[in-house]
């Protein structure tokens, strides 16, 4: 059974995508050109994420004391979707992008989650990079968003703490600027922080050149106290591997460390991380930067992003449709579920029908989803499977609202989606 014809009512015939074409933004677009999109992350989502779900589920990323260990699958997997140009789906094409409407985009990333979940796609460098593109500098944007894009670097959210979960006002790494002429560097203000993020998804891995890290911290008062609650919290771009305006590799490892990967009950195929900032492990000396936390060059480099004590703010710019990716990857690992329940209820015999002197010994066994109840409990399934993702992909076409309808529109699309999200 494929998901295809699902997709292709919930797009065209219920939420009318293909008149997006009628909007200035989407005026090189229709119903073909988002046909061809679909059709090809069909392709990649059955040649480089099916077969392999069973496998990056029993081989976990392991750490060999350097570097994360992943299946090679997950690797290509990662190169194909890169390669697709699904990483820059929704952007403008004068950077590359396909100038795609965000709801075919999400229906495009359903095939991959109902593939592989646990393979996952590029989620959190997109939305990493949309943000750097709305919050950061013309060169941030260049350097980091860009590469991204291009799928030379990957991205993560880094929020939690080990000791404060989700409350955020209870943040505690802590950024300082990294001695003189940090206010001026070209990058963005540079700081040194240090401080333990958990729960940090693709944390640490060799899929991409690079990591891009957006991390959460605060600015320390002239007492040397960190600011209380949230306003003080300020996002900062730290990447893996030190690179210079041009985007290139430096040869410099910044101060991020493995303090150790998370065990999860799904998404096994994933690296979940703990990592350490500015624990000392990964020195940062030498020119263009200052002596760090210690004098010895203590303090992973980062980069300011926008105004200091509006980090959140800037953070909640990803929030929206990460919460549509997060949600449309439970929905489609549930109606990966659902067909594999179809498949097997038609494929397995058992019992036999009950006529009026009830059932007749003599009758050959029937396939179980000609049972009355078998027939409830999957029709339970597909409901609330198809209605989720009629929910994920609604939610999406408000965000292409959102970006391109009328003011008055757009507004209620805005306030209809926080509700929604």
């Amino acid at each position: 059974m494929s998901l295809r014809p699902t997709v292709d009512f919930l797009l065209y015939d219920w939420l009318g995508v293909q008149t997006l074409g009628e909007r200035a933004r989407f005026a090189d677009h229709s119903r073909e050109t988002f046909d061809a999109v679909l059709d090809t992350c069909e392709r990649i989502a059955r040649e480089k994420y099916a077969p392999f779900n069973r496998l990056v589920d029993t081989q976990e990323p392991h750490f060999d004391g350097e570097r994360v260990i992943l299946p090679q699958a997950t690797k290509d997997a990662w190169d194909a979707y890169a390669a697709s140009g699904m990483l820059s789906a929704a952007q403008d094409a004068d950077i590359g992008g396909m100038q795609l409407p965000y709801t075919v985009e999400a229906a495009g990333n359903a095939f991959f989650a109902m593939a592989s979940v646990s393979i996952g796609a590029g989620m959190l460098t997109v939305g990493n990079a949309n943000l750097l593109m709305a919050h950061g500098t013309p060169l941030q944007r260049e350097v980091f968003a860009l590469n991204e894009f291009a799928g030379r670097f990957s991205g993560t959210m880094c929020l939690s703490e080990p000791q404060a979960g989700s409350s955020l006002s209870d943040v505690a790494t802590r950024a300082v600027p990294d001695g003189e002429g940090a206010e001026a560097d070209p990058l963005g203000p540079r700081y040194r922080l240090r401080g333990n993020k958990m729960w940090i998804s693709a944390g640490e891995h060799e899929l991409t050149e690079n990591i891009i890290h957006l991390v959460l911290a605060k600015i320390p008062g002239p007492d040397g106290k960190l600011p209380p609650g949230v306003k003080g919290i300020s996002l900062f771009i730290v990447p893996k591997k030190l690179v210079d305006t041009q985007g290139q590799l430096t040869g410099v490892r910044n101060d991020v460390a493995l303090a150790g990967l998370n065990h999860k009950c799904g998404w096994r195929g994933t690296t979940n991380t703990l990592l350490n900032f500015g624990e000392g492990r990964f020195p940062v000396q030498g020119p263009g930067v200052g002596a760090g936390l210690d004098g010895q060059g203590a303090g992973a480099i980062g980069y300011l992003v926008g105004e200091a004590g509006q980090g959140l703010r800037y953070m909640f710019h990803m929030m929206n449709e990460a919460r549509i990716g997060v949600g449309m990857a439970a929905t489609m690992l549930g109606m990966a579920g659902y067909h594999a329940s179809l498949d097997y209820a038609r494929n397995r015999p058992q019992g036999r029908p009950l006529g009026a002197g009830g059932k007749d010994p003599i009758q050959p066994q029937v396939r179980i989803i000609e049972h009355a109840d078998v027939k409830r409990m999957l029709l339970a399934q597909k409901a609330y499977c198809e209605g989720a993702l009629a929910m994920e992909l609604y939610c999406a076409r408000l965000v292409d609202e959102q970006h391109t309808a009328e003011p008055l529109a757009a507004d209620e699309a805005r306030l209809l989606l926080e509700v929604l999200t």
